[in-house]
């Protein structure tokens, strides 16, 4: 009897400690690894859908966690996407409106907050905002401009320029993993893995030529769009079918030895590329002699080879940071996220690029994992959107906002507690004419609806029924101009203004 009680008693004691151990783990403040790609959209990843996908490992990330349905960008264009993760903050107001200003690192930064507050931080690879990161991040080593997809050079934060030799998403991934191992143990930390991929010119890797071969995909029902009662639609320059370069994009004709893309390749990189792309594509395309509908199909064919191809590489090397976080013992404290600076097009309305507040583009993939804190196979109906990254970050990591990021911490619906939360959201555009002659213009989208504004040389208005027009092919802005409806969303609008402080869309919607 006795030693039935002490085996008892010693048992209580192990679990209690193995109890306290999990407690004094949660207790810690967890490390972040927000890993942020180029141009990646959801339509392009197979927990959101896509069945012809090979993105195994970042499924395993929303499996684990949580997915988001509907996380939308503010701006959706590359640096000012990464502005407003950095300040928590629209455009408008941090200053980076398009890709053509310098980005003011002297501002709010999030990442100073978390340093602050104990962190290590640090941003590697792309980093796309016309500056250096300076004192923003403990450590930075990040691509110049939009970097190379092979042996590409990499500013250090000694302001030497260095070649790296090798595929940028691998290096990206060494780099990253490389720091983790180094930084200072006793503290947490907080770090940008910024991918390249999947940005134009869709170089795949080497091991990745060819992979999606043998996948017919089907043409998007928008493919043909003609943009009937949408003007911005019609003027834009960003489609497959005229547009696209079979040289530039596609890799038909060129010379691997002169052409600047080209010019990273070493001796091996450039004769895989003349075999794959030389000598059995361009030729497959010029027996073809193609032209019209089936040359603009395609076209669209070989995007979307050179696409997804490209992204093959980028899953793997998650993968191999989710292994490499099991095999050092940081898994269980890491929050992990995976999200894209924008949407993207893939043929829908005959497009390839971004900018529109239309779906394609408005809408961004978002996950998080965070063991014992979000149950596996989580799922996010609310409306979020990449102002939200910054507070929550913040709020996960025990530490205050302030109150000039407006951006709302959505860390309580990773817990499925109801909260109040907004039901639309806002966005506005800015870079025109040059390079795809998208019309500034900004808007609201509630859950059913969406009205924009667009402006500058001409100024119109677009409403669409996303219930009954989920591609967006009708607007229907002239047959409820006078409406309840369109008054109510035009009031909700200018609240979203107000709220938001956008002096210039105030401006222009007075008139």
């Amino acid at each position: 009897m006795k030693c039935n009680l002490c085996i008892s008693f010693i048992l209580l004691c192990i679990l209690n400690s193995f109890s306290s151990s999990a407690q004094t783990v949660k207790s810690k403040k967890p490390n972040i690894i927000f890993i942020l790609s180029d141009d990646h959209t959801n339509k392009a990843i197979g927990v959101y859908g896509n069945k012809l996908a090979k993105t195994p490992n970042i499924d395993r990330i929303a499996k684990e966690g949580a997915l988001f349905k509907n996380f939308f960008v503010t701006n959706s264009i590359c640096g000012p996407s990464r502005a407003t993760l950095l300040t928590g903050k629209y455009s408008h107001v941090n200053g980076f409106i398009s890709n053509d200003k310098k980005f003011d690192i002297n501002q709010f930064i999030f990442s100073r907050t978390l340093e602050d507050s104990g962190y290590q931080t640090a941003w590697i690879g792309k980093w796309h905002l016309e500056t250096l990161p300076r004192d923003a991040f403990s450590y930075w080593n990040i691509l110049p401009d939009q970097g190379y997809y092979f042996n590409p050079n990499f500013i250090t934060q000694q302001n030497d320029t260095v070649s790296y030799k090798g595929y940028v998403t691998d290096i990206i991934t060494d780099l990253s993993e490389n720091w983790i191992k180094n930084r200072d143990h006793a503290k947490p930390f907080f770090l940008v893995i910024g991918e390249k991929a999947t940005h134009r010119e869709w170089l795949p890797a080497i091991e990745d030529l060819g992979s999606y071969d043998d996948v017919n995909f089907p043409i998007p029902a928008s493919f043909y769009d003609t943009y009937d009662k949408r003007k911005a639609a019609g003027h834009q320059d960003m489609s497959i079918a005229e547009t696209m370069k079979l040289g530039f994009d596609l890799k038909i004709n060129v010379d691997y030895d002169t052409d600047w893309i080209y010019s990273r390749l070493d001796k091996e990189q450039r004769a895989a590329y003349k075999a794959y792309y030389g000598d059995k594509i361009s030729k497959e395309f010029n027996e073809k002699k193609l032209s019209g509908k089936a040359l603009a199909e395609w076209k669209y064919q070989r995007y979307m080879r050179d696409y997804f191809a490209t992204a093959n590489s980028l899953d793997r090397n998650i993968g191999k940071i989710l292994d490499f976080l099991d095999t050092n013992g940081l898994a269980e404290n890491t929050i992990v996220i995976y999200g894209s600076d924008q949407g993207f097009y893939l043929g829908e309305h005959g497009w390839f690029d971004k900018r529109f507040i239309y779906e394609e583009s408005l809408r961004t993939p978002f996950m998080i994992r965070y063991p014992g804190v979000i149950k596996p196979g989580t799922v996010i109906e609310q409306s979020a959107l990449n102002i939200d990254w910054a507070p929550t970050l913040l709020d996960m990591a025990a530490v205050q906002s302030p109150k000039e990021i407006q951006g709302n911490s959505f860390a309580k619906l990773l817990e499925n507690k109801t909260i109040p939360w907004r039901d639309r959201i806002y966005y506005h555009y800015y870079e025109y004419p040059q390079p795809h002659r998208v019309m500034p213009h900004f808007g609201i989208r509630t859950t059913r609806y969406k009205l924009a504004r667009f402006y500058g040389n001409e100024n119109f208005w677009e409403l669409y029924d996303l219930k009954k027009d989920p591609q967006e092919l009708n607007n229907i802005y002239s047959q409820y101009e006078n409406s309840k409806l369109v008054k109510k969303l035009k009031q909700d609008l200018n609240a979203s203004i107000a709220e938001y402080k956008d002096d210039l869309a105030a401006q222009i919607i007075s008139k």
